[in-house]
């Protein structure tokens, strides 16, 4: 095998989708359950989406199910996605349903992809593109090991019609966005664990907090000031899919 022509084909790979995702119609930031359940019915109506991760690995808190503990637990609503999705699901008791964690990321990410989402790992954002009226039109990339490396290397941008922070409990969009822009935007944290309020509050909390910017996940319920849930990801999922049709009624209106 020739090393060389390896190298080039992964380069060239993935420079044209990256080059190709400098201009989409939605971000997303946050290759957690919530963003990649955005990311995979915004791409299912053929929105052009890309999804930029941090890490190395897309998932976020999934992958440990509760303690390590690789047991997710969905809620009748939550169960409707999974199902969609052909994750397998076993009730617990009546309301309950668990999910095995790590079948539950390697299906969500595959169906994400494949629906037609870009998803690039260890990219992070360091801002945003802010333009007329606070309006959040693109972000700023940088390699995650950079900031790790602490090192003076600028960053690269890309266009969006839309951002959806799903960054989890950081808000770390929201974040900058609070830190930069005039819009009046509190990120009050996220409050104690308490599994009731913080599933249905997640879902209410998923909408748009500043022009061109919405908000989903555990992002949502730390810029609103709701409580965590633990190892329950129904909330999370659901919240995926409201930001998805909140994207798409807003893109309707641009058009």
């Amino acid at each position: 095998m020739d090393e060389v022509v390896i190298s080039r084909a992964i380069t060239e790979s993935y420079l044209r989708d990256l080059l190709d995702s400098m201009e989409v119609e939605v971000a997303i930031v946050g290759a957690g359950p919530s963003g990649m359940t955005a990311g995979y019915y915004l791409a299912k109506k053929a929105v052009k989406t890309a999804i930029f991760e941090s890490k190395l690995s897309v998932g976020g808190g999934m992958w440990g199910g509760g303690m390590m503990f690789s047991r997710i637990v969905v809620q009748t609503e939550g169960k409707e996605i999974l199902d969609e999705m052909d994750i397998a699901v076993t009730e617990y008791e009546e309301g309950y349903f668990l999910a095995d964690a790590v079948e539950a990321v390697a299906t969500l990410c595959s169906r994400t992809v494949k629906a037609g989402a870009k998803i690039f790992n260890s990219l992070s954002v360091e801002d945003v593109v802010i333009r007329a009226d606070d309006r959040i039109t693109g972000l700023v990339l940088n390699w995650t090991a950079v900031s790790v490396a602490n090192l003076h290397v600028d960053p690269l941008a890309i266009r969006a019609k839309l951002v959806i922070d799903a960054t989890g409990h950081e808000a770390a969009v929201c974040r900058i966005v609070a830190r930069k822009t005039r819009a009046k935007l509190e990120i009050r944290g996220e409050k104690s664990m308490w599994a009731e309020v913080g599933e249905k509050e997640i879902v209410e909390n998923t909408k748009e907090v500043c022009p061109g910017l919405l908000v989903a996940g555990m992002a949502a319920n730390a810029v609103c000031g709701s409580p965590r849930m633990g190892p329950i990801f129904g909330g999370m999922l659901i919240s995926g899919r409201k930001a998805a049709e909140l994207a798409l009624d807003l893109l309707k209106k641009t058009q």
